[in-house]
């Protein structure tokens, strides 16, 4: 690729056109769809999108650990993600491991730390409250700094045995100690989901939450639970984090229904959800929320600004001249598409998210 190209004739999720500019790695020019100037011209002439490059909130990205690992490019740009954020797949341990995989790789990576030092080597991690170490956590952070962006508990009852909500209370003190916001992993309790809500604080993810399990955030009648309202008033950020077992369709509709919105949609991608389903790819689950009724603009923001922001890279969010370019170039198409929830329930649509390319740290690629 020559060291100046122009994205010719790409549209905004406001619909307004342009030509993007990029030299040098960087954004240099927005401008009038047609005016654009550079080397190499890709003119992009039906309906496409361009927004800053998807973020992946909630990814598996350490490869040697079974079931929950995949290859970082696998998950991340080659899907159309530019950024991804692996959620927990090692602890203090092997987050040098995964931080030195990173560092091969042509997707950009951050990490929320495994409060277990053992991170997914087992499923079970926080089983055993002696791999809770405060020292090598907080030596692992210290060394990570600009890697690490917070700390992940999984706090259902196939991980924390028979410790219940303990391994969460930790946590919230490892937070504090680090200066951490904690992504917390809901399922099948015990614990109680009302006794997770309540040590959550402003900033913290919950991730999962249109899951269709016995112990989620809505009651039977889909309405939400009043202290998750409460959660939601204090500044908890609600990410989806699709996964093979956390989310539902009815689940979701009770939560539009009911005004409780995404903050950030996620994947929860690893190899064999990628590879046999139901998540296959970022633009698979967006494709669902089009589905579900949301507006292109809200979807797409919920990988882009809304990530960013809560990243605190606003950066990652926008596309301005001047940044690193970072972008996603994709479009809608009047396609019929079967979607599978983590249910199992299939829903037929009429639209889907198709992946048309990426700018990642300036280089151009197409999907």
């Amino acid at each position: 690729m020559t060291s100046r190209f122009v994205l010719r004739n790409v549209e905004t999720t406001d619909g307004n056109g342009a030509d993007i500019v990029v030299e040098n790695r960087k954004i240099v020019d927005i401008a009038p769809p047609g005016t654009g100037d550079g080397e190499k011209i890709l003119d992009f002439k039906n309906k496409v999108y361009i927004s800053s490059g998807w973020i992946d909130m909630h990814v598996h990205a350490f490869p040697e650990f079974d079931p929950y690992g995949d290859d970082i490019d696998e998950i991340g740009y080659k899907t159309g993600v530019t950024t991804i954020i692996d959620a927990g797949s090692t602890g203090a341990d092997r987050i040098h491991d995964l931080g030195s995989n990173s560092k091969k790789s042509k997707t950009n990576v951050l990490a929320f730390l495994n409060i277990s030092r053992i991170g997914l080597k087992q499923i079970d991690e926080l089983s055993d409250l002696t791999w809770l170490n405060k020292e090598e956590l907080i030596k692992s952070v210290t060394a990570n700094k600009e890697f690490i962006v917070g700390l992940k508990a999984r706090i259902s009852k196939s991980v924390v045995g028979p410790n219940g909500v303990e391994p969460l209370q930790i946590a919230r003190r490892f937070s504090k100690d680090s200066d951490l916001p904690l992504m917390v992993h809901i399922g099948s309790g015990p614990p109680d989901i009302n006794e997770i809500l309540d040590l959550l604080v402003k900033n913290d993810v919950i991730t999962h939450y249109l899951n269709g399990k016995a112990n989620n955030l809505f009651e039977e009648s889909g309405k939400p639970l009043p202290r998750l309202i409460k959660a939601i008033e204090r500044g908890v950020h609600l990410d989806v984090g699709h996964g093979n077992a956390s989310f539902s369709f009815r689940t979701a509709e009770h939560a539009k229904e009911h005004n409780i919105h995404f903050n950030t949609i996620s994947t929860d991608i690893y190899r064999k959800n990628r590879l046999h389903g139901p998540v296959y790819s970022m633009a698979n689950v967006l494709t669902k929320f089009l589905y579900l009724g949301y507006p292109l603009k809200e979807v797409i923001d919920a990988v882009t600004v809304n990530a960013a922001k809560w990243l605190k890279r606003p950066a990652l969010g926008r596309i301005l001249a001047g940044d690193v370019a970072n972008l996603t170039l994709f479009s809608v198409e009047n396609e019929s598409i079967t979607l599978i929830d983590s249910e199992g329930e299939e829903r037929k649509a009429d639209q889907r998210i198709v992946v048309r390319g990426v700018v990642i740290n300036g280089e151009y690629i197409e999907c």
